[in-house]
């Protein structure tokens, strides 16, 4: 192990160096560009075996991405907001020809209006498309899970891609000290591709992309189902053997001061950091304030997270984006339904906020625990879905 200063940029270029993958097309977007902007450094250095394949537009990053994995290739990208969004088309395709894409993703605000700042909404406009989605919270776990997505990704019972989240600006840019591996030790980690299915095995042909009408469509979007249903049990296994290897376990979420906790918030990202600030000082002065930092939305761990808060007396989902269902957000929408058969549930809240980048503080988060307090008081939520920070 190795500590060094890096932005979260920069710790997922230096993973995608290790991994060393056969293939990686791209097309700049703030705040993504400098991960393929340094990557494409390191293939010009020939630290890497690379073909790097600077495209015209982030629809044929992925569509050249989606050709050298079905191809038999190792293959990544990496994008942000309207870039993710103009792959949208491509997204579902790359899961339902089981392509195991590992892309890092910083987030973005979708526009419009314009706005190059952080929140989720672009990561959450694609989370039905058969991805998986794991979230960082800082540069050091965005460097671990984009080394930990590939094993995923590539697991014989997966088989489906996977993005690697981190905040725009906040980690993307901002340096942290983090430990970064030995080449040779994330070499052994992921080990060696081997695409079952090559498009270029000629002795062994297959079809992709092919026309799939009422006959089999049914039949072959299934098994992208199955393998998001197996991925949770990958992520935890490969979660632990990354701790054995490196010293740093990871789960389907983390549990913060949540075991005995009468209030928690549930929150994914960045702001998992400034809420445990706020745990900190609540527990100082006795409220039994917890916290679930959520990291993997796909495949999204319902079954634990009810057993997680079913003994919370209250729960607030923060959500970086709004799902404009009328509903709430994307996070509480699925926090909700996986509450539904405990029987003795925590009332639930929403608070959306951050949106296009706007700061959230440790007041703004006290006041989400105030008003957590207010309703086991009364007993009742008065408003289920609030906009935290935002101006009259």
């Amino acid at each position: 192990m190795v500590t060094v200063a890096k932005t979260g940029n920069e710790a997922m270029a230096e993973a995608m160096r290790q991994i060393n993958p056969d293939v990686v097309a791209a097309y700049p977007i703030t705040p993504a560009t400098e991960i393929v902007m340094i990557f494409a450094g390191f293939v010009a250095d020939g630290l890497v075996d690379t073909e790097f394949v600077a495209v015209e537009s982030e629809h044929s990053a992925m569509s050249a991405t989606l050709g050298a994995s079905i191809a038999g290739a190792r293959a990544m990208t990496a994008t942000s907001s309207q870039g993710l969004a103009l792959m949208y088309e491509i997204l579902p395709i790359a899961s339902a020809l089981r392509a195991p894409i590992v892309m890092p993703e910083v987030n973005r605000a979708l526009s419009g209006p314009i706005n190059i700042h952080c929140d989720h909404s672009d990561t959450m406009g694609g989370r039905d498309f058969g991805w998986i989605h794991i979230f960082s919270e800082n540069t050091q776990e965005a460097y671990d899970n984009v080394i930990q997505a590939v094993r995923i990704a590539e697991h014989a019972s997966v088989r489906i891609p996977a993005m690697v989240t981190t905040d725009g600006f906040i980690i993307s840019h901002c340096m942290e000290r983090i430990e970064t591996a030995d080449d040779q030790d994330v070499k052994n980690f992921i080990g060696e591709y081997k695409r079952e299915n090559s498009l270029l095995d000629t002795a062994h042909p297959i079809t992709a992309g092919a026309l799939d009408l009422q006959d089999y469509y049914f039949e072959h979007k299934r098994p992208v189902a199955e393998a998001m249903r197996n991925a949770k049990d990958v992520i935890i296994e490969i979660g632990k053997e990354f701790g054995k290897k490196f010293g740093r376990t990871y789960d389907l979420f983390e549990k913060y001061k949540l075991d005995d906790a009468d209030i928690a918030i549930v929150v994914l990202g960045s702001t998992a950091g400034t809420a445990r600030a706020v745990v900190d000082e609540l527990r100082d002065k006795r409220v039994k304030a917890g916290m679930l930092k959520l990291r993997v939305f796909r495949p999204f761990p319902a079954a634990e997270i009810a057993a997680a808060l079913s003994k919370t007396k209250a729960v607030a989902v923060m959500d970086r984006s709004d799902s404009f269902s009328s509903q709430g957000g994307p996070v509480f929408t699925e926090v909700r339904s996986a509450l539904y058969e405990v029987p003795m549930k925590p009332k639930i809240v929403n608070f959306i906020y951050g949106l296009g980048g706007r700061d959230v503080k440790m007041n703004d988060i006290n006041s989400v625990y105030d008003a957590l307090q207010k309703i086991i008081k009364t007993g009742k939520v008065e408003t289920a879905i609030n906009y935290l920070g935002l101006r009259e």
